[in-house]
């Protein structure tokens, strides 16, 4: 099964400037799982959530198909990293409390790993998924940043970026489902950081190999005007959306 991977050439800047999942959406699945056990985080990347679960859970497994995005993963005493692909984690039958996945589930063959999900989960396991679209900072920085992702970027998505766009509402989710609270992501980032995340987008990378570093030279001098003064830090959010459901 062919893996898709469009982070392993940056994964580097994804570790460093992708945001952390709130505390609260760890604490929640806590709650639901049947017991901490065992947590899987398929397409965990670098282990922005895993780590986050790691202090909820006995143990979890975080498994990515790119080496690179292990090799810069956040170590936690509870967390073991694996390469494997989300169609074939290689866990055991019936071993897992919680399968999830965050901002990662667009990329999956999706019948293969629900296959997988329902092969791995103990008996009231829970399947959790979790995406979150464009950066909110303030109306202005928004406009700038939704008009440069409109006309630069566009055409430079991969086709997967739809469901993201969408929500997931475009994706099956075949499980009996759970209500989840509304959550959101935050940081307090100064303009680099917030243009080193921006670098991290797959679509910006595409960009960049084929029109060279101009458009997000254009766009940051376009930030840099509306910010505030050089080296402050905005706060900037993401709302998630959440599909929880029971195995």
């Amino acid at each position: 099964m062919q893996f898709k991977d469009h982070f392993s050439g940056a994964a580097d800047t994804y570790a460093a400037h992708r945001p952390s999942y709130p505390a609260a959406l760890a604490e929640f699945l806590a709650r639901q799982a049947p017991r901490p056990g065992l947590a899987w985080d398929a397409g965990c990347g670098s282990g922005q959530l895993s780590v986050l679960l790691g202090d909820r859970f006995e143990h979890v497994i975080a498994t990515d198909g790119s080496a690179e995005q292990l090799a810069h993963a956040t170590p936690h005493r509870r967390v073991e990293y694996r390469r494997a692909t989300a169609e074939a984690s290689g866990l055991a039958d019936a071993s897992v409390d919680l399968a999830v996945s965050a901002q990662a589930a667009h990329w999956f063959d999706l019948p293969a790993y629900y296959a997988e999900v329902r092969r791995v989960a103990r008996k009231g396991a829970v399947v959790a998924q979790s995406v979150y679209n464009l950066v909110e900072v303030d109306s202005r920085i928004d406009l700038a940043v939704r008009r440069f992702y409109a006309d630069k970027l566009g055409k430079f998505w991969p086709p997967e970026r739809r469901h993201v766009e969408a929500e997931y509402a475009t994706l099956p989710f075949p499980f009996e489902r759970i209500e989840a609270p509304k959550l959101e992501m935050h940081a307090t980032w100064t303009l680099a950081h917030f243009i080193g995340y921006m670098r991290s987008w797959s679509g910006v990378m595409a960009m960049e190999k084929a029109l060279g570093a101009e458009p997000m030279e254009s766009l940051q001098r376009e930030l840099e005007a509306l910010w505030g003064p050089r080296g402050s830090s905005r706060d900037v959010r993401w709302p998630l959306t959440l599909r929880v459901g029971r195995v």
